[in-house]
């Protein structure tokens, strides 16, 4: 009977946390915010992406950063070379979707037959080995050196490419929701929980395994898109374990299996490395900077072990709980009972 309720009580929130955002750059006239949070909402899809594989499915990957990179070089690569229009920019996008799609597929045909620690070193292993390739490969991607572009013209307002990427966030927030809520999404979440049993019912988890590569595989490869038109510059660190890191890190603290926990992560992220190397400037002690931010990282798995979100998410279940048997009890006992003890 809660149910509905509570689900209306969420659709507010977010409701109103999206108006928040939208009313953002009209309200505050801050260029470097701004920035701040399109790096935020390109982070938080790509930290999504991951969850899918991580939280819901219950698998360990090291090389993610290949599908971010492959989205980036995409879109830098048509942008540089054909025209820098929106067109072409939603064409890249596609591009960088099927190409990260098809090589998810056949890494996960190759890796996910492996278990646990085995599968996460051979998709490094295989990120690894693109990075390579992106790096040799200097008449196509300029190698570490790397290459600038133009954006299409729209996007010299950086507004207009905010509320690009924040439409992407919802879009992609909405649809990876309904596919997590979706059967498959249930069998993902069994595969994770127990995958022996899930298979002894009958369901070839390899196939919903696949599947779930794929499905993030092609998310990060929009937020690579995103990312490099940000920058208008693209070189081979988008697809080093740096972004990896970031992304598993952002899930971890944000809470792992929830969705809203890698956006949540995000933030946290962001705005620590933002702030911390901002400090640098001014006091010496923050020039080593990355120390502080590791026992941020301490301390939310310490307070926070299923992360913010989750954590949250089960104190909240335990009140409610409390309150229902509390308020049960109050009630004193049910008419069935008192006929009993006459």
């Amino acid at each position: 009977m809660n149910q509905p309720a509570l689900i209306s009580k969420q659709t507010i929130i977010f409701v109103l946390l999206l108006v928040a955002l939208v009313a953002f750059p009209f309200v505050a006239d801050s260029r470097t915010l701004t920035i701040l949070l399109t790096q935020i909402f390109i982070f938080g899809i790509l930290a999504m992406s991951y969850d899918i594989l991580l939280g819901y499915t219950g698998i360990v990957s090291f090389g993610h950063a290949m599908f971010f990179g492959v989205g980036a070089y995409s879109t830098a690569i048509m942008l540089k070379e054909i025209d820098p229009t929106i067109t072409v920019f939603i064409s890249s996008i596609a591009i960088g979707m099927i190409l990260s799609g098809i090589i998810s597929f056949f890494v996960g045909l190759l890796t996910l037959r492996l278990k646990s620690h085995f599968f996460a070193m051979l998709t490094l292993a295989i990120s690894g080995l693109l990075l390579v390739v992106a790096e040799k490969w200097r008449t196509v991607t300029k190698g570490n050196d790397g290459f600038t572009f133009r954006a299409p013209e729209v996007f010299k307002d950086r507004i207009v490419f905010y509320f690009c990427v924040l439409a992407c966030l919802v879009i992609v927030f909405l649809l990876l929701r309904r596919f997590v809520n979706s059967p498959l999404g249930r069998v993902l979440i069994a595969v994770r929980e127990n995958e022996q049993r899930t298979r002894s019912l009958g369901f070839k988890t390899l196939h919903y395994k696949v599947i779930s590569s794929i499905v993030a595989g092609v998310i990060a490869s929009l937020a690579g898109s995103l990312y490099a038109v940000s920058l208008r510059f693209v070189n081979t660190s988008m697809m080093t374990m740096d972004i990896t890191l970031d992304a598993l890190l952002m899930t971890i603290i944000g809470g792992v299996g929830t969705l809203i926990g890698p956006l949540v992560g995000s933030v946290v992220i962001e705005f620590a490395q933002h702030y911390l190397s901002g400090l640098a400037r001014d006091f010496p002690i923050f020039e080593r900077w990355i120390i502080f931010f590791g026992i941020i990282y301490i301390l939310a798995v310490v307070f926070f072990p299923k992360g913010i979100v989750g954590s949250i998410m089960a104190k909240f279940s335990k009140w409610k709980q409390q309150h229902t048997i509390e308020s049960v009890v109050s009630k004193g006992p049910l008419p069935e009972e008192k006929e009993r003890s006459e």
